[in-house]
């Protein structure tokens, strides 16, 4: 059992690492140390009793409290704020219990409550021992006859060693620039990370990273092959927070959970709310290691399913934008076929009335002008091709201009005395609502029933702008969360209804793409941007966390580039291979390169999609880029080096390959010797790359 007690507290122990908490002298519950596993028990540190530092310091705010409500005189981030019906607002939890569950994961339960008011929180804990991952929610129960008001819930606080220096490692971006790494030292204050667009967004991302400066007295930083890193995520879609904050007193701390901006939670008698979980780790090998514990948890946990191939597919947007009929795909598709590419994707445009992006979001069945023998023979073609047929949908869009919005006004999401914002011509359903969320189960079972349908692009292309839910049972602001909920329910009531269907998320490109859509979704479009050099630098920001069998990469036509078709399509092979090209105006010559290149990524994609992922240099740093996948028994490797702008005379350094196994001997592809994984690693590949060129190169094991 990896969950050990001791006379103070609690240790949860993973294969590496240990996590440990307890009752201090004051019986409050307290953070002791996260970090690698020690060989005993007793060389974990005891819960702290700190003394205060002057009255306006008190003990209180010294304590690593593990999970602090809004309470007496702390002055730090709470997790808790809740408002009590006599209009009381803070709580005072103390210590009641705990109970330790082995199966069907390790668990840890730790029941606080209020000394007056009826009010229990449950902290749970759960082990992923072979991932060196914890998880953690809350759960908090009204035990009284009054309702109560939760006004901020955080799924978790966690607390690094104390009195270290530290770098904040996250993401930021825009629509068309989304996965932009910043590293940043973190100092006194709170910096404060968030979305309030009923999404995780374009702009961040609910995960973190955390190193310990260079530049401080305390140790060197981590890079991607060494040095200790903190992580962790938020599993949820809607808003959300992150809260890095750093004391006068040598404590640093990363709250995580739903952003309590314009929420609130209505909690009556008898009922119960639990947070999204929380999950973090801790490594001593740098932010590559990091990636490569996410991307096994994610491949073999989080995702739905059986592992499968992502295969190469075609999406005829770029080709015909709302231009679509049957003729037209039908086309498309014989070429598409006769270049290897296994799904087709029909695209916006299918559906009665869509001729632009003005009008008929809602009503969702086949355009009888485009398609009148609806979509049944075009996807009978796609069939006898021997592709999957594909199909873009929105669901939770409605245009004024549509039939379901003249029926069901009141189903958007609006405050009645104001105007509804339409953004791209659309507004957004309010999923919070049960008759809302029924309907489009029923309407897309429908479709989906009807249509052997073998692949679903689901897109979201705006962010909230009312929040109102007029006729809400209860209080209005829970629509933040319920609306989340209402989402999950949908997709997945859709996912177990059709199992062979691949659900492919996007959301204006990467506007939602985290761990609680991820349970639903197999795969994500990173981003709408088709340039190839903005997606290698998209690549490496999502692949912090994001496996590449999850991440699409497009193939798409560039007006004027000087990026040859081999570039984009190398940039496209470090994921999952999309097309977005007019096929019908590629040259013979340009299908013939094409084809040879989708034929060399069906050869190589097992190692990308499930191999381990090593960046060997930053496209986000570095014109001369390169990233290694490692089969997992370390047999062989695909090496991508790409080369933007850099002067003429430049020589690019070599390039030192990483997870090979140092004992064996390898061969790579066009490289005349034969060396060990040793000699790889140390001395390096010499790369001979013109400007805006690129390789592919497989490492085998001799």
């Amino acid at each position: 059992m990896p969950i050990f007690t001791n006379a103070t507290g609690w240790i949860l122990a993973t294969t590496s690492t240990a996590y440990a908490l307890g009752l201090n002298d004051a019986g409050v519950l307290t953070h002791c140390y996260w970090g690698p596993r020690l060989p005993a028990l007793a060389d974990y540190p005891p819960p702290p009793s700190p003394d205060g530092w002057s009255s306006f310091n008190p003990p209180a705010q010294l304590t690593p409290e593990e999970y602090p409500g809004y309470t007496g005189n702390t002055f730090v981030e709470p997790c808790l704020k809740v408002t009590f019906a006599d209009g009381v607002r803070n709580v005072v939890l103390g210590y009641v219990g705990a109970t330790v569950e082995s199966e069907p994961l390790p668990t840890l339960a730790i029941t606080l409550e209020d000394g007056f008011y009826p009010l229990r929180v449950t902290l749970l804990y759960r082990l992923y021992e072979a991932y060196d991952l914890l998880e953690r929610a809350v759960r908090i129960e009204n035990l009284g006859t009054e309702p109560m008001l939760i006004e901020r819930i955080w799924s978790a606080l966690w607390h690094l060693p104390q009195h270290g220096r530290y770098r904040l490692r996250h993401m930021v971006g825009r629509h068309m620039d989304e996965g932009i790494l910043r590293h940043e030292p973190l100092s006194e204050g709170v910096k404060r990370l968030e979305s309030r667009r009923l999404a995780s967004s374009h702009h961040h991302s609910p995960w973190f990273a955390v190193d310990r400066d260079p530049d401080a007295d305390l140790g060197q930083g981590a890079d991607e092959c060494g040095g200790e890193v903190w992580f962790g995520a938020l599993a949820w879609s809607g808003n959300w927070q992150i809260a890095a904050e750093v004391t006068d007193f040598g404590s640093t701390r990363i709250g995580i959970g739903l952003n309590d901006w314009d929420f609130a939670w209505r909690l009556d008698p008898g009922e119960a709310f639990t947070t999204p979980v929380s999950y973090a780790g801790y490594t001593a090998a740098g932010f590559g290691a990091m990636s490569r514990c996410w991307h096994t948890f994610i491949r073999e946990v989080i995702l739905p399913g059986e592992r499968q191939v992502q295969k190469v597919f075609y999406n005829s947007w770029e080709a015909t934008h709302f231009d679509v009929d049957e003729a037209s795909q039908v086309h498309l598709a014989e070429i598409a076929a006769s270049l290897g590419i296994e799904v087709f994707v029909l695209d916006d445009g299918w559906f009665a009335g869509r001729n632009d992006d003005t009008a008929a979001l809602g009503d969702w069945r086949p355009d009888p002008h485009k398609f009148p023998h609806g979509l049944t023979p075009l996807i009978r073609r796609v069939h006898e091709l021997g592709m999957a047929f594909g199909l873009w949908i929105e669901p939770e869009m409605v245009s004024p201009k549509s039939e379901l919005y003249r029926t069901h006004p009141d189903w958007v999401l609006h405050f009645a005395t104001r105007a509804r914002t339409e953004s791209r011509h659309q507004l957004i359903l309010n999923l919070a609502r049960p008759d809302v969320q029924d309907y489009l189960i029923a309407q897309f079972d429908r479709l989906l029933t009807e249509h052997p349908i073998d692949f679903i692009k689901w897109d979201m292309n705006r962010n909230i702008s009312e929040p109102g839910w007029h006729d809400a049972p209860g209080e209005p602001r829970e629509v933040w969360v319920r609306y989340i909920e209402g989402l999950y329910r949908v997709w997945g009531a859709l996912r177990e209804r059709h199992p062979q269907i691949v659900w492919q998320n996007c959301s204006g490109g990467g506007g939602r793409v985290d761990l609680g859509l991820m349970r639903l979704a197999d795969q994500f479009q990173l981003s709408d941007n088709i340039d190839p050099t903005r997606f290698l630098a998209m690549q490496e920001g999502f692949s912090q966390i994001f496996p590449a069998n999850t991440m699409h990469a497009w193939v798409a036509d560039l007006p004027a580039s000087h990026l040859s078709l081999r570039f984009r399509f190398h940039v496209g092979m470090c994921g999952i291979l999309g097309l977005g090209g007019h096929l019908a105006r590629w040259t013979a010559e340009e299908r013939a390169e094409a084809a040879a290149l989708i034929a060399q990524y069906k050869t190589i994609r097992p190692i990308v999609q499930f191999g381990e992922l090593y960046r060997l240099r930053s496209p986000q740093r570095h014109a001369f880029a390169a990233v290694l996948y490692v089969a997992p028994d370390r047999s062989e490797a695909v090496l991508f080096a790409f080369r933007t702008h850099l002067p003429a005379q430049t020589r690019l350094p070599p390039l030192r390959l990483q997870g090979l196994d140092p004992q064996r001997h390898y061969t790579i592809e066009g490289q005349p010797e034969v060396r060990s994984g040793a000699a790889w690693m140390h001395l390096g590949l010499d790369l001979h790359l013109g400007d805006f060129a690129s390789c592919v190169l497989l490492v085998r094991q001799v």
